[in-house]
């Protein structure tokens, strides 16, 4: 088993480049714009967890109390859920076949509960600015290939990184690795 490696930090003309890189996704085919966000997710996680916690230091620069505070809120609701998904078969379902609206009903979850606290909104804004910032990017920045290459090698297990165990972890890597595991043993697919 490969240890786990944290990417190098991509040069910023890679990681944004010029306008010609970047292309609006194609919402009609949604399975491609998901392995587009996920192998750039895989690609540039070094740079998208800096840009992360500079946008999150700063927010808790402004608010730190709200920030404590939100942070506490959100442990706890996101480990509920983790429970429940590894509990129970229903949710556990859901959070395989949709990952994102999983993610979006912990963070609405959390905004609830944040709601009854005075000012806690900071934590919110710190936490899913960031993740929107790595969205957009991850949706729009087309992959190139060093970026190809770098997902294969995760994806046949010769690397691990933090977000390839995150994205095992959301149920978004297991069809990939099932897919080269079955061709690395040469069997075809049932079905």
């Amino acid at each position: 088993m490969a240890r786990v490696e944290l990417t190098p930090l991509k040069p910023w003309d890679d990681f944004f480049p010029g306008s010609d890189r970047f292309a609006k996704p194609d919402a009609r085919d949604l399975p491609r714009w998901n392995n587009r966000v996920v192998n750039n997710l895989l690609y540039y996680q070094t740079n998208y967890f800096a840009m992360a916690i500079i946008v999150f230091l700063i927010v808790g620069f402004l608010n730190p109390v709200g920030m404590f505070m939100g942070m506490a809120v959100v442990s706890l609701v996101f480990l509920g859920s983790v429970w429940a998904g590894e509990n129970k078969a229903m949710i556990k379902d859901f959070k395989r076949q949709n990952p994102t609206l999983f993610v979006m009903a912990v963070m609405v979850a959390s905004y609830f509960l944040m709601s009854l606290f005075d000012g806690v909104m900071v934590f919110m804004f710190g936490i899913t600015f960031p993740i929107l910032l790595i969205f957009a990017h991850a949706s729009l920045r087309l992959r190139n290939m060093k970026n190809k290459l770098e997902n294969k090698i995760e994806g046949a297990g010769l690397k691990k990184s933090p977000m390839g165990i995150l994205l095992e972890a959301l149920g978004q890597k297991e069809e990939s690795l099932q897919k080269i595991q079955e061709f690395l043993e040469g069997k075809p697919k049932e079905g």
